[in-house]
């Protein structure tokens, strides 16, 4: 076994492992907590909430998405999207424009000034994101995207992947 498996194998635990689970959960509480902790304190300051990172996150790296796409990829109630979508777009953060074939769709896309919010708070996460990879080396870094890719339920993961890999993650 190369050393990478031989430590993923040794911080693994088994599944009868109760203990070594709970500290894993815990983990990821506190990773969590810490993730989004930094850029919830940057959308305080414009009365925005983690819901209103996640659709400025995904209309910025997917322009053009539909109310529906959202609605899917965020697994959220139309009712719950729509006082947060209509909010970005009131504060001018994200505009909807009709759609060209047809124009009953919805397509959304960021402002300048959405951009601006996307990438800043991109710019939090990819800091912590980028010190942990330093952290634990490039070699370790597959495995805890391997890791986090396992996490999504499997009848979801071709439909995250596709999300993942859309053509507005060209930076």
């Amino acid at each position: 076994m190369r050393q990478d498996q031989l430590l993923a194998a040794a911080l693994i635990p088994d599944r009868g492992d109760a203990a070594a689970l709970f500290e894993l959960i815990e983990l990821l509480f506190f990773a969590y907590r810490d993730f989004v902790g930094d850029p919830d304190r940057l959308l305080e300051d414009y009365g925005f909430g983690r819901a209103h990172h996640r659709v400025i996150h995904f209309v910025d790296r997917n322009p053009g998405l539909t109310i529906a796409e959202l609605l899917d990829i965020l697994k959220i109630t139309k009712q719950s999207l729509n006082r947060v979508l209509k909010e970005l777009i009131s504060k001018d953060f994200i505009e909807s424009r009709l759609g060209v074939e047809d124009r009953r769709q919805r397509h959304l896309h960021v402002t300048s000034k959405g951009k601006h919010l996307a990438d800043h708070l991109a710019a939090l996460q990819m800091q912590r994101i980028g010190r942990a990879i330093s952290e634990i080396g490039p070699s370790n870094a597959v495995i805890a995207r391997r890791f986090l890719e396992a996490m999504i339920d499997p009848s979801e993961r071709r439909d995250v992947q596709r999300v993942v890999a859309a053509k507005g993650h060209a930076q």
